[in-house]
């Protein structure tokens, strides 16, 4: 597991559990004790003040976990819409020669296995898509565009610092 969730669960549940019904309830009977009405104040703004600083962190872990969470899941219209693009992008792949011949009909399976049923399956086994299809078409596309132009502008640039 990721040591980053591993912290964050630990920041959770320490956060989470310092201040029990027993430590609040105990808080509480101290401050009835005192007589002083301004002791009493103390005493009940520090609970309240400690229980607000624990729903702040709170707040923060869930909006860490949503963040997670939102990293590794895709709704049903960005899944269509990811095959769509998919489909468009083998299309360019395979027609300007990226891909061998021989490896095309592998493309096309692999685009395949990206419908709304086997994404949302394999998501919830814990799929990665952005790392699984992120990353290598990333890669792809960068092969792409320094064999189809960076070469062609530093040859551009040869040719003119020798007409120079």
């Amino acid at each position: 597991m990721d040591s980053h969730i591993v912290q964050l669960g630990m920041n959770l549940f320490e956060t989470a559990g310092r201040h029990t019904y027993g430590m609040i309830t105990d808080k509480m009977t101290l401050a009835k004790e005192k007589k002083n009405s301004t002791e009493q104040q103390i005493i009940y703004e520090e609970i309240i003040n400690d229980l607000m600083q624990d729903k702040n962190e709170l707040e923060k872990y869930a909006q860490e976990y949503k963040r997670l969470y939102e990293n590794l899941t895709i709704s049903d219209e960005d899944i269509e819409h990811l095959q769509a693009t998919l489909e468009r992008i083998a299309d360019i792949i395979l027609d300007n020669g990226i891909v061998p011949p021989e490896k095309s009909v592998d493309t096309r399976t692999v685009i395949e296995l990206f419908n709304k049923d086997t994404l949302k399956t394999a998501q919830l086994l814990g799929f990665n898509y952005k790392e699984a299809i992120g990353i290598p078409l990333t890669e792809v596309s960068s092969s792409f565009i320094r064999s189809n132009w960076v070469s062609e502008d530093k040859s551009s640039d040869k040719r003119k610092k020798k007409s120079k």
